[in-house]
């Protein structure tokens, strides 16, 4: 019978082959889990070891592989490339390290392979006895590589080639790029502002707003659009119209702004010079209608002088000439009037609290016989109490008569108009509305210019809505209108209230 002290050699023995089969099966989990291909070599270049991606990608067996000849494994191709034989040699003898080498490999009818490869020696006792191939595919990282860059250069192709400002701040403003457009505009090279911030650039009295706008960058949201000139090394300032987004990184927060600028200089001519063009075209337009509007009256009056300087006989005949010059005197001297009074509106000094509702009333009953006459009823929603506003009183009556009478007009066969009020928290609106011939769309906009009216020849002015929109002007009001034709129209005033805006 064997002793107990006899099998504790055994049992030692057993215990370290199976802790030398548990670190081999770990070697072979640890290789196999690598995303490189990984060969064990021996000094006679013979394979020891191979992972599952190196089987895989050579689509070899383990059987097929494990103790063959290098040779026998790679393509000749790649065993001259790469001079693996060599290579390994000077590996085992001097105990060499290869890293990070290159290999780019294209097999007949296979796309083009690119591969990192490394030899690293195992050695024991000073002697090298294997050496680790690995080789890693970069295929698709070289190609994603060239992807991003080639989006890179076309970006910066874009924004070197652009027009319009492109730059790139820190969120304190320090400009960390520069396009070929902002040299243009202000002279400065990329060198002369990039230890400099944007609010440096900009002239003294947007520089708050601008730091402001970067505040509200910080706390994650862009500026929007604003316009905050630029100046130049010239020491001149460009408008310049500026929209700005947030750069954030991965974790939602703001490390960069981009802000594009559009130079306004031309803008700005453009708009001057339109402006200018308008106020001319006004001024012809206007002159047309002041020669009209004055001619007729001094025509009459000029004939009638004609016959009263052949003395006629008729004493009947020669005070009606006289009457026909006073008449044109006093219609010429009434269309003055009214373009001086659009022109150089009376002033608010006199201006105090206005019952409007008092005013409406009043000028409703001074055209109410005018309506009457033509058949149009007249309809009115108005409050019983006061609505205060701060005008004064003639000149809303006047504005609301010129309403009124401007509504008749458009009914000439009768109709209906209603007058409402409206009293909101800081304002009041009131609505003329009648039911009558309307306003074509491509004349709505014309409506309060001087001297255009649709009215047949000497029926009218065309001064009505103009002062009209003067007065409601000068009391900081607004007046609109919204017509269909032959269905009606609409204006509608709005007045600021006067302190609470009505009586207690």
């Amino acid at each position: 019978m064997r002793r107990a002290n006899d099998r504790k050699p055994a049992l030692v023995g057993e215990a370290a082959d199976h802790q030398a089969g548990r670190y081999k099966k770990l070697y072979s989990m640890l290789l196999d889990a690598s995303p490189s291909s990984v060969l064990l070599v021996d000094s006679q270049l013979r394979v020891v070891s191979a992972n599952q991606n190196f089987l895989r990608k050579a689509q070899r067996s383990e059987a097929e592989t494990i103790g063959q000849h290098l040779d026998a494994i790679f393509p000749p191709a790649i065993v001259q490339q790469m001079d693996l034989v060599g290579r390994l040699r000077t590996a085992f003898e001097q105990g060499q390290h290869t890293r990070g080498e290159r290999l780019i490999y294209r097999a007949p009818g296979v796309a083009t392979r690119i591969y990192y490869y490394s030899l690293i020696p195992f050695s024991w006792q000073e002697a090298v006895e294997y050496v680790m191939v690995l080789l890693e595919d970069v295929t698709e990282q070289m190609r994603l590589g060239e992807e991003v860059r080639r989006a890179e250069r076309h970006l910066a192709s874009v924004v070197e080639t652009a027009s319009d400002i492109v730059l790139s701040t820190a969120v304190d403003g320090r400009i960390l790029t520069w396009n070929t457009a902002a040299e243009r505009v202000t002279g400065f090279a990329l060198s002369e502002v990039v230890a400099r911030t944007f609010f440096d650039l900009l002239a003294d009295r947007h520089r708050a707003s601008a730091r402001r706008g970067f505040e509200m960058v910080k706390r994650g949201r862009g500026f929007g659009v604003a316009e905050w000139d630029l100046m130049t090394k010239s020491g001149t300032s460009v408008p310049v119209s500026w929209a700005g987004s947030v750069m954030k990184d991965d974790w939602a927060q703001a490390i960069a702004v981009v802000a594009v600028g559009r130079d306004l200089t031309e803008r700005r001519k453009f708009e001057a010079q339109l402006l200018q063009s308008q106020k001319l075209a006004a001024l012809g337009v206007m002159a047309g209608g002041i020669a009209h509007e004055i001619r007729n009256p001094l025509s009459i009056a000029s004939s009638a002088a004609q016959f009263l300087s052949e003395e006629p006989e008729d004493p009947n005949f020669c005070r009606e000439c006289i009457g026909k010059i006073l008449t044109g005197i006093q219609r010429a001297s009434l269309v003055i009037e009214n373009l001086l009074r659009f022109a150089r509106p009376v002033g608010p000094p006199a201006m105090g609290p206005v019952d409007l509702m008092r005013v409406v009333r009043e000028a409703a009953a001074l055209v109410a016989t005018e309506a009457g006459i033509q058949q149009i009823k007249m309809e009115f929603d108005v409050p019983d109490r006061p609505v205060l506003v701060k005008g004064v009183s003639g000149l809303l009556q006047q504005l609301f008569v010129n309403l009124f009478l401007n509504a008749l007009a458009a009914m000439p066969e009768g109709g209906r108009l209603r007058a409402s009020v409206q009293q909101l928290d800081a304002e009041v609106r009131v609505r003329v509305r009648d039911s009558g011939c309307g306003i074509p769309a491509s004349d709505v906009e014309k409506i309060f210019d001087p001297f255009y009216t649709t009215r047949p020849v000497g029926k009218g002015t065309g001064l009505g809505l103009s002062i009209c929109y003067s007065i409601v002007r000068q009391h900081d009001g607004s007046i609109d209108v919204d017509s269909t034709e032959d269905q009606g129209s609409t204006f509608t005033v709005k007045l600021p209230l006067y302190e609470d805006g009505s009586a207690p």
